[in-house]
């Protein structure tokens, strides 16, 4: 390659609105060299001319991660050029961005694979941790959606004629609103500039409306403070720009009446570059208010958002399963004008069910209540308060609710609305069976429902998108399976076809030197990438027993015997013919209430959990679980063992001792928040590296140890022995282990310095 191809090129490595058009140029420029069509394929195509073109077509979508092509910029801009080095890095790219093979098509064997937002654990949720793993969550975002608008906006009523009325009054008299675009757009289209705009705007949108003496219930307000965190997150978050009920008040100087995620209705993101319209920039923004909003809002299935990039924008929806988004439209232009004041005027109007709220949670007097048919009667179930609310957007989002019924006030139950895949074992019907089998120290069964909305299953691709099909979306594109080539660059004939004996052409013969034969592509185990036609349905379960979480134990005998009881019921859970495969610090519970006749200690959450076969491997395949909690070997992607679980009871009080000192006394996030976002693998060598040695790990626990739990040393100490015999992970299932691991935890109770005599 000559320097000449890439002379008008210049270089911002670290923007990637000039990163996007740089790549395009630099693919371009390649596709362009003759060497590229007799080279082979780094994946299954014809040659590398087809991987450049999808490398290509990836770029100018918007959904690629720039950091994969810098290396290569860097190389074809150098001064002084090495051949062989630029297309090495150019078959770095076309592997690393080929799709990975679907060789498990069952969801339910998909989603132990992925990373979640919502498995942090004492985490600060620093933007660039949170935002690399949200990125994994979602998946693929598709945009250009056919009909996005029609769909999300038709429930608003006589929506499309009042917009119509009101545009046309923004075009009208001396000096109007609209012609040939708005007026007062701000040049360059700044932030600051576009919020004012907005301000002004608005209202007399509103007023226009008003003339027509519309009867559209619901009236909203603007809220644009893009400065000022909102209240309710876990790390500092603030938003551009977004819609909130207008009696909702604002009082800067009282801490009660700031603006919180929980007020938020709708959300938007502003760029001023239209160039910024891509996955990596606003795209990501606005999908992290999406996931604030969620996390915020108990009842919220769905949330609806919009990016304004210059003047160019998409309306969002952000669910389950991800994000979909509109077509572009340009707000400056009469037909896109026209779209943007329906959509302004959609989002003042729209009712909380279209908003995305659970209507299956009526709120009546101040008071939540659900409605549930069990055993041929209608029952009332009043919702106390939120116990859990998982902060995600994809994935299962699991919500927790104290409840009772309307007629027995004093006997708790709780409610568990969750979105499993379509295919999944219900999670209903597993606590049922365990149930009715005797299983002790689980959650007991009460009931179990598929939630139903306007009467149909409460699904995502059907209820939440209304059958809105994400395969015409602009930047949809089946995932295709890779085949790892034996060569990096095969060597070429004249004739363009790979030579029999494996003879390198000479790169003279080419004009390009070409980089060495026998570079093996290598494969590792990633995430399956989530089926654009994968659904989630909405299912809810009452179980009969409430407790708080377990590091909430009053006392540290308490929190001991508590995790006994907790491994007594894995136990029976196995022996029922169960494997939980989610022992995480959220999934142990205890109860020291007397009047509470709840379990004393108890496992919740089967959503993860399946029927053990007791096959040759006693398990199955795949990742569960929580990451910090997770098993070193299930990290490896080993068979899902009991014996794994029983390691992820270790790892919880290991947890626990380190980040709380006393009764739920979060200390905040430590040196060990990593373990929430490294690699796997290097989890499992970190992991390792705790455990293998004695009196590393000693050194660790008085370490970090906090001063309330500094007297369990000697008892974390004796499990690690049992868990880790030898410093090293188990080579064969035993039984054992449980007793082995109670009659640590019970012996520790009697301990002096631990009762705190």
């Amino acid at each position: 390659m000559s320097p000449g191809t890439l002379k008008y090129v210049t270089i911002a490595l670290t923007v990637n609105e000039d990163l996007q058009n740089l790549s395009i140029d630099l693919l371009l420029a390649l596709q362009n060299i003759r060497a590229s069509r007799l080279l082979r394929s780094g994946g299954n195509g014809k040659n590398l001319l087809s991987d450049l073109l999808r490398v290509n077509s990836t770029v100018n979508s918007g959904e690629f991660d720039f950091d994969h092509i810098k290396p290569l910029l860097k190389v074809a801009l150098a001064d002084s050029l090495d051949d062989t080095l630029i297309w090495n890095h150019v078959y770095d790219i076309v592997t690393e961005t080929t799709p990975p093979p679907r060789a498990i098509a069952s969801s339910i064997q998909q989603t132990p694979w992925s990373q979640n937002t919502s498995s942090f654990v004492n985490s600060s949720e620093l933007r660039q941790d949170v935002d690399r793993v949200l990125k994994q969550e979602l998946g693929p975002l598709y945009v250009g959606v056919p009909n996005f608008c029609d769909t999300f906006f038709k429930g608003v009523p006589d929506l499309g004629t009042i917009a119509e009325t009101v545009f046309s009054k923004c075009t009208e008299g001396d000096n109007p609103l609209f012609s040939g675009g708005w007026t007062g757009w701000p040049t360059g289209a700044k932030e600051s500039d576009v919020l004012a705009w907005f301000v002004d705007l608005i209202p007399r949108l509103d007023a226009f409306e008003d003339d027509r003496n519309s009867t559209l219930p619901h009236r909203r307000k603007l809220l644009a403070q893009p400065k000022t965190p909102l209240l309710g997150s876990t790390g500092k978050r603030s938003m551009d720009i977004g819609f909130v009920n207008s009696d909702i008040t604002y009082k800067p100087d009282a801490a009660d009446s700031k603006y919180r995620w929980s007020h938020v209705l709708v959300a938007g993101e502003l760029k001023s570059n239209p160039k910024a319209d891509i996955a990596s920039i606003a795209w990501i923004d606005l999908a992290r208010y999406a996931r604030e909003v969620l996390a915020a809002q108990d009842t919220r299935r769905f949330v609806l958002g919009f990016t304004l990039c210059g003047s160019l924008m998409r309306v969002w929806e952000f669910d389950r399963l991800g994000g979909v988004a509109s077509e572009q439209f340009d707000i400056n232009k009469e037909e896109g004008g026209l779209q943007f004041v329906t959509t302004i005027l959609g989002f003042l109007r729209m009712n909380e069910e279209i908003l995305g709220f659970d209507p299956t949670i009526i709120t009546t007097g101040g008071q939540k209540y659900i409605e549930i048919e069990r055993n041929g009667q209608t029952e009332c179930l009043i919702i106390e308060e939120v116990m859990k609310r998982a902060p995600c957007i994809a994935g299962r989002a699991t919500t927790c609710w104290k409840a009772h019924r309307k007629d027995d006030p004093r006997t708790p139950l709780v409610i568990k609305d969750s979105w499993q895949y379509t295919d999944r074992d219900e999670e209903g019907e597993l606590l049922q069976e365990a149930t009715e089998k005797g299983v002790i120290n689980v959650a007991r069964y009460y009931h179990h429902e598929t939630v139903r909305v306007r009467g149909g299953e409460d699904d995502v691709r059907s209820s939440v998108r209304q059958a809105l099909d994400v395969t015409k979306a602009e930047n949809y594109r089946p995932s295709r399976p890779m085949q790892p080539s034996g060569m990096r660059a095969s060597s070429v004939s004249r004739k363009g076809r790979s030579s029999s004996g494996g003879v390198k052409r000479p790169s003279s013969d080419l004009g390009v030197a070409l980089p060495p034969t026998k570079r093996t592509c290598s494969t590792s185990p990633t995430k399956l990438g989530m089926d654009a036609l994968s659904n989630r349905i909405h299912r809810r379960v009452i179980l009969r027993d409430y407790g708080k979480l377990v590091y909430k134990a009053s006392s540290r005998v308490a929190l001991l015997a508590a995790m006994e009881r907790c491994i007594q019921g894995h136990e029976s859970l196995y022996n029922a013919g169960f494997l939980h495969r989610d022992i995480s610090i959220n999934n142990l519970m205890i109860n020291e209430d007397e009047e509470n006749p709840s379990w004393a200690a108890f496992l919740i959450d089967l959503d993860l959990a399946i029927r053990d076969q007791r096959g040759p491997a006693s398990g199955a395949k795949g990742k569960t679980g929580t990451r910090a909690f997770m098993a070193i070997g299930a990290l490896l992607g080993q068979y899902h063992s009991f014996m794994h679980d029983l390691e992820s009871f270790f790892w919880v009080l290991f947890w626990i001792c380190i980040h709380y000192n006393g009764p739920g006394e979060d200390i905040g996030a430590t040196e060990f928040e990593k373990w929430n976002y490294v690699d796997m693998r290097e989890l499992a060598k970190l992991k390792k590296g705790e455990v293998s040695d004695e009196r590393d790990f000693l050194k660790t626990a008085e370490e970090n140890f906090t001063s309330h739990y500094r007297c369990l040393i000697p008892c974390i100490n004796n499990l690690r022995k049992v868990v880790f015999p030898n410093g090293r992970r188990w080579e064969r299932e035993d039984s054992q282990l449980y007793s082995s691991m109670k009659n640590i935890l019970r012996e520790a109770q009697r301990d002096t310095k631990v009762v705190g005599v």
